[in-house]
């Protein structure tokens, strides 16, 4: 019988890839190629290919539905155990309200935009960043806040490198308080020592011995503290100041709405996590962390700001500020290496306190800390020692009677989990979602029995003292300023009315859910709905990142099908699956080539070969994890200049750590000498990095390992489909070599020296979206996966054959082929009409399309990657959309349109400019508004003129302006 006929009607290779299979015939035609498998062949060196097949490669069966792959994860799910969390540690069991949930959490309208580059198509999502930006410098105090960072430990990290960069480098020192939580002092130690740092962990009393020897640039402390203790720091913080150092707090938002912000008591930067902001725990994220500091630190901020400027007709409009400061313009000499951040968590947590506003989230505050109260006086009662200092919502007992592991052992029982303290004291962390019956049960717990009758009383005890309980703090610790006072966090109490905000703001971005998002390098394809359905069940985000092992047996499961999986794909011995972003994974992977180094006592290996072409967070993380970075030169058809790289291996032979290179090429093209280029790093002792950006076009036709390298990132959120989420989340895990695998990264929680430690705070990165890219693999299997790729380098080569007789393509391979991305020359435009990248990108938006990748790795040129999810009517409705560009350029040329005023220089065009009154424009209006028939169908109105960056720069806004200034 046919075996097509009996398989699954759910498969799913079919639906992720875009073109149908006569559309493949067509295009490859025009091609001049006989089937995709021949194409691949002309654009992959024939050197590099597998002579196994892709099957016995991956292991991956082909052809399963959608159904039963759901079910099988579910399967795996039901291994992990939900235990209820009352460890704290930075992660707390919140409650996401469902309007959030539904309406930005899993909805592709929010999760599927691009980073907001583009800003006049990306100012709901934008202004949902304000929003967050608002929150965080209100309750802490502070002047000016980022627009997320990765999680809580490495946001401390990039705090102590603010503050080296601040005392610029003067102040080799930097104490940490031991009363922070353990994975931030294990990222801190990370991050310090590959870039000479001298970090101390001690307790705060010894600082001041510290501050006397002026050696410390700064100092970081916790508010309240990992035990729970809230302490007044005003005169830590003067002390600090009178050194010529900097103090960092690492805090707590919520606390804030009781406590007094640490802008108020003298810290110069806050960090923390919003995770308990709506977001559940997700065994370790991801979560949106976040950093603010005072307005004179502007320069030294890592990551985005959000700032708000004006349009060209002069109203309001948001984009991301001081760009100038970012990794992919300031290089080796960048503020940080961070690229994706974790954009949609921040926008949840952000909606999270737009649905409360400042009254609700005192109230929640007040409730936790209510519990607190109740639960330390009944243990007192219970003859319990803890601590006299104020404290939140964490308890440190002493337990009397019964030893800390057979306390822990009897809340195991009971499915409750509970921290247990080096020094024998157990933990007791509450939270949004604490109530009287799990008050009852602890207290009974730590009672002197399991007496149900007891319990029941107790309860009853309880809620009558809630009432009774004294929440409120005094002077100088208690909270006396307002915050969140901008009329955003008042407006929207209804659900109605908060639900059309979400849907206002959505309705101001350009995602995946109404066109092709053709970035070069960032690859954003289909985020099916079947591979995000198990984000939001509770087996999976609902475990807090320290449970015992026994209660993740799914999620382990899960990580060894995960790495097993990522291995065989590229080829590799080992995975690691923490870093949690490209840019973590850039810098784990040199990091675990600088472990490998000084094992083998070459430690004083440190220069580091970085194409010209390469990404800029290439030589920021070279720079981070130590190294010194050397250029290697390009040649002009895009390819590392051999010779060029052969001169300066030999010339740093005696001191050479690594090559970092992409593959296929920041151009576009498979380099034909990859092979050759490993050799002479081997040859003088190096290591090989490869940036796995462009895994897409290799999944299933080479692999990084078999020609040569030595380790990879993959990014999770481009080929292995967990989506962008308008700038995060990402992953970025990495796969190495077998001689490297011990030094992939460390245990945060590690008692025991590691040989490299951890680089994020959760020892999975972010856990919960992590089903998204299993989902992905098992759905696809090795046949779908070889597919992809080879559907990817097909629509690519399509639209530049289509493209080539308009658009000079800058660099081709072999044969004139390219891999799945190329890049078109836009820089004669600028000497024959004044027309500049710019203006291409701002007139793509009229045709309702986001611009490719612009002015990388060439300045003035577009990067198109279209991706295999695209079908051939998209690709070729954006090609119309290009070709109709140039066109106006040539009536431009030609003298028929003004070269200062035309289409592409008025774009994009707003509704509102088109039927104001004051239209002065030698072009019509049909001409900006609807310059493609199909326009009328597709139509995006970009809802603000094009955006004045330089006036956003000179006049900084970071947090919410007046509200009428966003009418």
């Amino acid at each position: 019988m046919n075996e097509e006929l009996l398989a699954p009607s759910d498969t799913f290779v079919r639906r992720h890839i875009g073109p149908s299979e006569a559309e493949i015939t067509a295009m490859l035609a025009a091609l001049g190629c006989d089937s995709l498998a021949s194409l691949a062949d002309e654009a992959v060196p024939a050197d590099i290919r597998p002579a196994r097949a892709a099957a016995e490669l991956f292991e991956l069966r082909d052809g399963r539905g959608e159904r039963e792959v759901i079910a099988s994860l579910a399967r795996m799910a039901a291994d992990n155990q939900v235990f209820r969390s009352f460890i704290g540690m930075g992660y707390y069991d919140c409650i996401t309200p469902p309007v959030i949930q539904r309406n930005i959490l899993e909805n592709p309208g929010w999760y599927t935009q691009y980073t907001p580059y583009q800003a006049e198509i990306a100012q709901g999502r934008l202004e949902a960043l304000l929003n967050f930006q608002t929150m965080v410098a209100d309750l802490t105090g502070l002047a000016l806040a980022n627009a997320s960072l990765l999680d809580e430990a490495t946001a401390a990290a990039e705090a102590m490198h603010m503050c080296q960069a601040v005392t610029r480098g003067k102040k080799p020192g930097f104490f940490v308080a031991d009363h922070c939580h353990p994975q931030i002092i294990a990222v801190m130690r990370t991050r310090a020592e590959p870039m000479g740092i001298e970090l101390e962990v001690g307790p705060v009393a010894a600082v001041q011995g510290r501050l006397a020897e002026g050696r410390l640039a700064g100092v970081l402390v916790q508010y309240p503290s990992t035990d729970g203790r809230i302490e007044d720091l005003r005169a830590l913080a003067d002390a600090v100041h009178q050194a010529g150092a900097l103090l960092v707090v690492a805090t707590d938002l919520l606390a804030l709405t009781l406590l007094e912000p640490p802008g108020a008591f003298g810290a110069d930067i806050a960090v923390g996590s919003s995770q308990r902001f709506g977001v559940p725990m997700g065994f370790g994220g991801p979560h949106a962390a976040f950093l603010s500091t005072r307005e004179e630190h502007r320069r030294q901020v890592p990551g985005r700001i959000v700032g708000v400027s004006q349009d060209a007709r002069g109203r309001a409009a948001v984009r991301l500020a001081l760009q100038t400061r970012e990794q992919h313009i300031r290089r080796d000499k960048a503020t940080s290496n961070i690229c994706t951040a974790q954009v949609l968590l921040a926008i949840m947590a952000s909606m999270y306190a737009v649905y409360h506003g400042p009254e609700g989230l005192r109230r929640i505050a007040r409730r936790v800390h209510g519990w607190a109260v109740v639960l330390a006086r009944g243990l007192a009662g219970l003859g319990h020692e803890l601590p006299r200092a104020p404290f939140f919502d964490t308890l440190k007992v002493r337990p009397q009677g019964r030893s800390a592991a057979e306390l822990v052992a009897r809340a195991e029982a009971r499915r409750m989990n509970l921290r247990r303290y080096p020094d024998g004291a157990v933990g007791v962390s509450v939270d949004e979602t604490t109530g009287a019956a799990e008050v009852a049960e602890l207290l009974a717990l730590f009672g002197p029995d399991d007496d149900d009758a007891a319990g029941a009383a107790l309860r009853d005890r309880i809620v009558a003292e809630l009432s009774d309980a004294d929440v409120d703090y005094a002077p100088p610790l208690a909270r006396t300023s307002d915050f969140l006072t901008h009329e955003t966090f008042h407006r929207y109490r209804s659900e109605h009315e908060f639900l059309r905000y979400l849907h206002r703001l959505q309705d101001r971005d350009l995602s995946l859910t109404r066109s092709m998002i053709p970035l070069g390098s960032c690859t954003m394809k289909l985020n099916a709905t079947s591979e995000m359905v198990a984000v939001s069940w509770p087996a999976f985000n609902a475990l807090h990142p320290y449970a015992p092992a026994a209660q993740s047996r799914g999620y382990q499961a899960l990580f060894g099908d995960l790495e097993r999986w990522l291995a065989r794909i590229t080829g590799f011995a080992a995975v690691s699956l923490q870093p949690n972003s490209g840019a973590q994974g850039e810098y784990a992977g040199l990091l675990a080539i600088r472990g490998y180094h000084a094992a083998r006592g070459q430690g004083h290996r440190a220069a580091c070969l970085i194409p010209t072409s390469a990404h800029g967070t290439n030589p920021a993380s070279a720079v981070m994890a130590g190294m010194r970075v050397v250029a290697v030169a390009c040649d002009e058809h895009g390819n590392i200049d051999v010779d060029d790289l052969r001169a300066k291996a030999g010339q740093h032979a005696d001191e050479l750590a690594a090559l970092m290179i992409t593959y296929p090429s920041t151009h576009g093209v498979f380099e034909r000498s990859i092979r050759e280029i490993c050799a002479i790093v081997h040859e003088h002792g190096g290591q090989v990095y490869l940036d796995g950006a462009n895994m897409n076009a290799q999944v299933g036709l080479c692999r990084p390992g078999d020609y040569g390298a030595d380790v990879c990132h993959l990014n999770l959120h481009k080929t292995f489909c967990i989506p962008h989420g308008g700038g995060g989340p990402g992953m970025g895990p990495i796969a190495c070599a077998e001689h490297l695998a011990p030094y992939l990264p460390g245990d945060p929680l590690a008692t025991e020296p590691q040989p490299v430690g951890p680089v994020a705070a959760a020892p999975y990165g972010s856990p919960s979206i992590l089903p998204i890219s299993w989902v992905y693999i098992a759905l696809m299997g090795a046949g779908g996966l070889t597919r992809a790729s080879q559907v990817a380098i097909l629509n690519a080569n399509y639209m530049a054959h289509r493209l080539r007789d308009h658009y000079d393509i800058l660099y081709t391979g072999a044969g004139g082929r390219v891999a799945h991305e190329f890049i078109i020359d836009c820089r004669p435009f600028k000497k024959s009409a004044g027309v500049e990248v710019d203006d291409i990108a701002k007139r793509l938006m009229d045709f309702g399309f986001h611009a490719p990748t612009m002015s990388w790795p060439v300045p003035g040129t577009m990067m198109i990657e279209p991706t295999e999810s695209e079908s051939q009517a998209e690709l070729d409705r954006f090609c119309e959309a290009m070709i109709l560009i140039r066109d106006e350029i040539r009536a431009v040329e030609e003298g028929r349109a003004a070269r200062d005023d035309n289409p592409l220089k008025g774009a994009p065009h707003t509704a509102e400019g088109l039927c104001g009154d004051d239209w002065s424009h030698g072009y019509s209006r049909e001409q900006a508004a609807f310059p493609a028939a199909w326009v009328r169908e597709h139509k995006f109105w970009p809802p603000v003129a094009r955006i004045d960056n330089a006036y956003g720069d000179r006049n900084l806004v970071c947090t919410c302006p007046a509200v009428e200034d966003f009418a």
